[in-house]
């Protein structure tokens, strides 16, 4: 739960300290500026708030790790990834985005802070405790405050915590650890192929190297 509560404070006022030009930047998500990523952020936190009011009976199906499912790697064909883009220049005015996601993101986190971390909650057809869900999403909030601040030379890196948190997750997930040379920011990288490996870092990666990258969906 403090995972979760730390790495969205940090996106949101990451979000928040940004001038009204860094909106038109490219983010660290091949295709999107960092509007359409904000945009994004604004339906991620709409789900949150809809997972959290949809309690499930039933034994968890999922847990923080298996919550996430492998997949190939976006290629801008699936319907709501094209539908950010139009979405994110509908509101035309950065404020008006940065209102949006504040006003939706403050209620998401608020709704965060009060649930119960052993109640089971429903969301894309599975069960799992909310304690599970949130730590769920802090792999998704820390990698998307990578994605904002990659080409921002002067944004505010993820917390610390959020970083080997969302490590370690994203290690379980692909059943092996990441080499301890790897900083935890690197492996978050390298591990979801949004930063090719270098030559010395491959050979690191031993039988790692043949299975990333892993994109989470």
């Amino acid at each position: 739960m403090d995972h979760f509560s730390r790495s969205w404070t940090a996106l949101l006022a990451a979000v928040a300290g940004l001038p009204d030009e860094d909106f038109a930047r490219p983010s660290g998500c091949a295709g999107w500026l960092v509007r359409d990523l904000v945009c994004h952020l604004v339906i991620d936190a709409q789900d949150v708030l809809i997972t959290l009011v949809t309690p499930a009976d039933g034994e968890p199906t999922v847990d923080a790790a298996t919550y996430w499912k492998l997949v190939e790697p976006p290629t801008g064909d699936d319907p709501l990834d094209a539908l950010v883009p139009r979405l994110a220049a509908a509101y035309e005015e950065p404020r008006l985005l940065t209102f949006h996601l504040d006003d939706v993101g403050s209620a998401a986190g608020r709704a965060a802070r009060l649930a119960d971390p052993a109640a089971r909650v429903g969301t894309q057809d599975e069960v799992l405790t909310v304690g599970d869900y949130l730590a769920a999403y802090v792999i998704e909030w820390t990698l998307h405050h990578l994605d904002l601040i990659a080409h921002l030379p002067q944004g505010p890196e993820p917390p610390a915590e959020s970083l080997a948190a969302a490590r370690a997750l994203l290690e379980r997930i692909a059943g092996s650890p990441f080499p301890a040379s790897f900083s935890d920011r690197d492996a978050l990288l390298v591990g979801t192929g949004r930063r090719a490996p270098t030559g010395a870092e491959l050979a690191e990666l031993g039988d790692l190297a043949a299975r990333v990258p892993f994109v989470l969906g």
